[in-house]
């Protein structure tokens, strides 16, 4: 069966007039994929016929709903979704000043084995298609009767480890007769794929690029993802300057703060040294706990003194401020307890 949704309009056109129906016809029924139908019932201006043609040669890959948690304190919204074969993802709703952001998920589960991550704790299940990444978008722009008008690859799972998937929703996504959303709105974020970076750069799109740096010392950073044993720091490095080199657009550097581990003096000394001569911001992320390991972020001191350290050296740097505390909106924490909950039941019935 064909994955209708991850078609874009050109390839859309082909399959409409294989079929023996006007081409014309692609349009209408990409705009709707667009909108968020789960069925081809709900296209009211396509005949029942070609419905009927649509039904026996394609289905459309819809994220249903399976739980949602709203935070009291700042209103974002994690969701977890229940994709076509039972597997669920996480996305969170994020509202800014500037509108509704929404951070998906690109895999089920990750393969990458990041310390300081929840979704990577069971490994990669599979990854997803360009139409399970949209879904997830049309879900939540539906469930609350908004427009999301900026997207972070940020959730569940590494974009670059399904690299033909994530090309293609960005190319979706941002066409004009879809959700049209700008490239300079949407973010993507790897733990640091060399090839995939470079592969990302052959594209030339002006996304932007989020890599998750964590630590500038090749001992401390492979002790916290695994993926620097492959691509030190100095490749991972290498690989933005040819990137920036093509697109010209500044990247960002993630660094998620952990007590006693990479918040020292000398980790912000040696951060703005490999970032030199690189157009970049610096997003210093305070660690979220996972009952896994032992890490904690650390006091507010540290943290300011770590940023002050990177001002005074010429970086531009923030420190993200905690959405969703009160929900687990770091991603893995409620496909993780989801999880368990259910296989806590199975035992229980067993």
């Amino acid at each position: 069966m064909i994955d209708i949704k991850s078609y874009d309009l050109s390839e859309l056109k082909a399959l409409i007039v294989n079929i023996h129906q006007p081409e014309y016809k692609a349009l209408q029924i990409f705009k709707w994929l667009q909108r968020g139908v789960s069925s081809f019932d709900e296209m009211t201006d396509i005949s029942k016929n070609l419905r009927e043609e649509l039904k026996k040669i394609a289905l459309i890959r819809s994220a249903k709903i399976k739980q949602r948690f709203t935070s009291s304190y700042d209103d974002t919204t994690k969701y977890l979704f229940e994709l076509f074969d039972g597997e669920c993802v996480e996305s969170v709703l994020m509202k800014y000043e500037h509108g509704y952001s929404i951070c998906i998920s690109t895999q089920v589960g990750c393969n990458m084995g990041c310390k300081f991550c929840a979704s990577g704790l069971f490994g990669k299940t599979r990854d997803l298609t360009a139409s399970e990444m949209l879904s997830q978008i049309t879900s939540a722009q539906n469930d609350r009767g908004i427009r999301i008008s900026n997207v972070v690859m940020m959730g569940m799972g590494e974009p670059l480890d399904n690299f033909q998937s994530s090309a293609r929703f960005l190319k979706l996504v941002s066409d004009e007769n879809g959700l049209n959303i700008g490239l300079r709105h949407i973010s993507l974020s790897t733990c640091g794929i060399v090839p995939g970076i470079r592969k990302l750069a052959e594209l030339d799109m002006p996304i932007t690029l989020s890599v998750s740096l964590h630590a500038p010392f090749d001992d401390i950073r492979s002790s916290l993802m695994p993926v620097n044993k492959k691509w030190s720091v100095n490749e991972l490095l290498a690989a933005c300057r040819e990137y920036q080199a093509v697109t010209t657009r500044r990247i960002s550097f993630e660094y998620a703060l952990i007590s006693g581990v990479n918040d020292t003096i000398d980790c912000a000394g040696q951060l703005a040294e490999i970032t030199k001569g690189i157009m970049c911001h610096i997003n210093l992320i305070p660690a979220n706990p996972v009952a896994e390991n032992s890490f904690s972020k650390p006091d507010s001191i540290t943290i300011n003194k770590f940023k002050d350290i990177l001002v005074s050296l010429g970086l531009t740097v923030t420190v993200r401020r905690t959405l969703g505390a009160d929900i687990d909106a770091s991603c893995g924490q409620l496909r993780k307890r989801y999880r368990e909950v259910s296989s806590s039941e199975a035992i229980h019935k067993g």
